[in-house]
């Protein structure tokens, strides 16, 4: 079977996506992240749900404070291997210039699938642009406080899944080795 012109470029795609942790400070254009939420919110989603909900973060000074509390939270639990990553001057965001965040709205037994489609629609949107992004596990626990909740204007009954930072990268991130498939049944 041949493949056509776009199923390539889409396979491409899909290689080429990285956790890019270098930015340049170069703001991403507002046109730009409804281009990515956009594509966020034509993932599958189960029962037609549609649970989900953003909160984008571009004030620098905002997601320093996001940073530090993410890391103080994270501390407070963390393996003594995270050290290095939760220095005084280590910025979880790895200085991004916007940070979108894919809450889920309390509906169904699918909404944390159907965050996570939405989020590798907008990560694969954001490759396809030139756009580097990451999630940052690390920042889950601060954005679901209700501090921050408040902040964002989020409603304390959404829950913060995919935090993903998005920028231009500072430079080319290298490919990752990735294991074959594990097919364990095919009849």
């Amino acid at each position: 079977m041949r493949k056509s012109i776009a199923a390539t470029e889409t396979l491409d795609t899909i290689a080429a996506r990285r956790a890019v942790r270098s930015y340049t400070p170069q703001p991403v254009h507002p046109d730009t992240i409804r281009d990515l939420l956009d594509a966020a919110v034509h993932a599958p989603t189960a029962l037609h749900e549609e649970p989900w909900a953003f909160a984008i973060v571009q004030d620098r000074a905002l997601l320093r404070q996001l940073s530090d509390r993410s890391k103080e939270l994270v501390l407070q639990a963390a393996p003594p291997a995270w050290g290095d990553h939760l220095q005084p001057d280590f910025n979880v965001f790895y200085d991004a210039s916007t940070l979108i965040v894919i809450y889920g709205k309390p509906m169904g037994p699918f909404v944390v699938a159907d965050c996570w489609l939405a989020a590798e629609n907008l990560m694969l949107a954001a490759c396809a642009l030139g756009l580097g992004t990451c999630v940052v596990g690390f920042a889950v626990a601060a954005l679901n406080e209700p501090l921050w909740k408040a902040a964002l204007d989020v409603p304390p009954e959404f829950t913060a899944f995919a935090p993903i930072i998005v920028g231009f990268p500072q430079r080319a991130t290298p490919p990752t080795p990735r294991k074959a498939p594990e097919v364990r049944y095919w009849r």
